[in-house]
């Protein structure tokens, strides 16, 4: 990978914060935008403007052309086997409640089984509470690890014949666990329940291939791997998705409306209610032609290499905690002892450095680690040892003036 020409595909690396080039280690976060994506969001405004599917002018069909071809580069991106298990949604959130909502309300009943871990996401944890409370089902979780690792011993223990759903994140927004995602799947099915991944922190940063994986639904976010926000992807396995429900009705959705009852337009679109994500959809085209062109395995390469030489760098630093295990996708999380994480971004802040600080939608996993809150600094393919360097200077930095007040 040449880091040094990938930079310079994304402007607004090329800016100073507080008088210091920006350093931007919050990728985990969202991540920033090439030139690609903002110029086909730019063309697409500029020329094609128009509502999509309804029109037969020259530009409801240029943007139908531009948005269904964005379906179709996800299908290809994470291998789905058609485009009509290729949902559009508003991101990774909204994916996993559509499948909480549909597949989990229809088919779950009292006594029934949902299988997490403590690791998740509010995103992947509040979903399953409501279901639960709505169904009478019980909410289980996978034990971890000292490390912040799922052991597949503890998978097979906690996963049951009364479980009918197993949701586990592919990769660890905190601790940067990835997770063994094709064993539990395979757990999952020989328990016969359905397994959902949030791939919010895996399509990103590593090749998806879900036929592969052999989970049932994939939810991933646009914004988190070069394209805009507000555009997600839910994928799910075709027979799932032909019985279950919409969860938004209106336009675009329909087949045949009557005066007391209507009928559903067939996948994906039955779930695509009102006019779609449009600019958003063709912006995540273009950040998968961007990924594809630099190589998702180049990309989870780097990443590695990047969350190695941060955890040898941070190590140097006297009073540092660092969460998670050895091997771990591109980004380490960490507190200074006795300062307050906050306190430790705005510091690392006025250095021009960009951390994320808080319980990152994990306060199960906060109180596990026995912590209210952590820094984090996630790494992406434009991210350089250089970075990695000036955030262990600006640490020591940091913990020398609270040093000096304390």
């Amino acid at each position: 990978m040449d880091v040094k020409a990938i930079r310079q595909m994304f402007p607004i690396l090329d800016q100073e914060v507080n008088g210091h080039p920006l350093v931007y280690l919050d990728s985990s976060a969202t991540s920033q935008k090439p030139l690609p994506v903002i110029e086909a969001i730019d063309t697409y405004y500029r020329f094609d403007n128009s509502n999509v599917h309804r029109g037969v002018h020259t530009l409801g069909t240029r943007a139908t052309e531009k948005y269904e071809g964005a379906r179709e580069k996800v299908r290809r991106f994470i291998n789905a086997s058609s485009t009509a298990e290729v949902i559009f949604t508003r991101g990774t959130t909204t994916a996993i409640n559509t499948v909480a909502t549909s597949y989990a309300r229809q088919n779950l009943k009292e006594g029934d089984e949902i299988v997490i871990t403590p690791m998740e996401h509010h995103s992947n944890i509040i979903p399953w509470q409501q279901a639960a409370k709505a169904t009478g089902a019980i909410l289980k979780y996978i034990p971890l690890e000292e490390d912040g690792t799922i052991a597949l011993d503890a998978v097979r223990d906690t996963i049951t014949s009364n479980t009918k759903i197993v949701s586990v994140m592919h990769v660890s927004n905190v601790l940067g666990t990835i997770n063994p995602i094709k064993e539990v799947a395979e757990i999952a099915h020989q328990n016969g329940a359905v397994m959902l991944v949030d791939g919010a922190q895996g399509a990103p940063h590593m090749a998806i291939d879900v036929i592969d994986l052999d989970c049932d639904f994939y939810a991933f976010s646009g914004h988190k791997m070069g394209g805009p926000t507000g555009i997600g992807v839910l994928y799910g396995k075709r027979e799932f998705l032909e019985k279950m429900e919409p969860v938004e009705f209106g336009g675009e959705m329909i087949d045949f409306v009557h005066l007391q009852d209507s009928t559903w337009k067939e996948l994906p679109w039955k779930f695509e209610g009102g006019t779609p994500i449009i600019a958003g959809a063709i912006g995540l085209g273009a950040a998968i032609d961007f990924l594809n062109e630099v190589g998702m395995d180049n990309i989870i390469e780097h990443e590695h290499k990047l969350a190695r030489y941060a955890l040898d760098q941070l190590r140097t630093i006297d009073g540092i905690t660092i969460y998670g295990p050895e091997e771990r996708a591109g980004l380490v999380t960490f507190n200074l002892n006795d300062v307050h994480p906050h306190d430790t971004a705005t510091a690392l802040d006025a250095e021009g450095i960009a951390v994320r600080a808080g319980h990152h939608c994990a306060q199960p996993l906060m109180r596990w680690l026995e912590v209210t809150a952590t820094a984090r600094a996630s790494f992406y393919l434009y991210n350089n040892e250089e970075d990695i360097d000036k955030l262990v200077s600006g640490l020591v930095k940091t913990k020398e003036y609270f040093g000096d007040v304390f």
